[in-house]
Order: structure tokens, then C-alpha cells, then sequence
């Protein structure tokens, strides 16, 4: 596989319930994060007193991040709108060259910045809110 380029990985919201989807605007850098909790089994009688975990089991979830440019775009608009409402609507990551990650996400962080002799940025922070569907490319 090449080398991909990072402006690929785009996070991606669905703008009406539709599953009409939108890249959010403006972002500059994006971050997917995919965990699984551990179920920890270990007892008397593992080998050795080496930890054992239970195969299946645990919590799994994922984590988006991204930061960019304020553009105050419609894309803008809503993911301000979901996260003052306390919605969770379904967003896609399209991973350049391996798939799309589907599902809810809430939106867990938003913060504006700025300085006087420079643009207006932004982060947003979503965690997955139940189960993510991934379609390969």
C-alpha cells in the first residue's frame, strides 16, 4: 500500500437524519481512535501466573478528534446545534484506501480559539454511542 495523504481522512456528519452526509468544514487534522476494554480472567491455575483475558467480552469504542479552520459554514452550524441540543446523530470517517466507519457519535468537546493576528480555529471530540458499522473500499 502507498503512502496516503492525511487530507483523505475526513470525518464526515449527517446533516438532516437523512443520511445525507456532509465533510465538516474546514478541519485540518482528524484522528480516529478504536478501544477495547479488557475482561481480566487471570486465577490460581493460569499458567505460569500470566494474566489471562476472556476473548469477547469488554467494551469496545471509538473516539474522533479533529481541529481546523472556523468557517461558520452550515457543517459549522450543526455540529454546534448537536452538541447543545445533546443529539447523537450518525457520522462517517472515510479512511483513504481501507474503508468507512459508520455510526452515532456524540459530540463530547467543542472549543473555538483564536489570536489577534491569526484565524479563528476550532476542535471537536465525538464518542461513538453505539454500534459502528465499517464498509471496506
Amino acid at each position: 500500500m502507498v503512502a496516503q495523504k492525511g487530507k483523505d481522512l475526513l470525518i464526515k456528519i449527517d446533516m438532516d437524519g437523512s443520511g445525507t452526509f456532509e465533510t465538516v468544514a474546514g478541519l485540518r487534522a482528524t484522528r480516529l481512535t478504536f478501544n477495547a476494554d479488557t475482561v481480566d480472567v487471570t486465577n490460581l491455575d493460569s499458567q505460569g501466573g500470566w494474566r489471562e483475558l476472556l476473548g469477547g467480552a469488554g467494551v469496545r469504542s471509538a473516539g474522533i478528534s479533529g481541529s481546523g479552520v472556523f468557517r461558520d459554514e452550515y457543517t459549522d452550524e450543526r455540529a454546534r446545534q448537536i452538541f447543545f441540543d445533546g443529539t447523537i446523530p450518525a457520522f462517517q470517517v472515510i479512511i483513504p484506501d481501507f474503508g468507512t466507519i459508520e455510526g452515532p457519535f456524540q459530540i463530547t468537546s467543542l472549543e473555538y480559539a483564536g489570536q489577534h493576528d491569526g484565524e479563528a480555529t476550532y476542535e471537536l471530540s465525538l464518542a461513538s454511542a453505539g454500534a459502528l458499522n465499517f464498509t471496506a473500499l
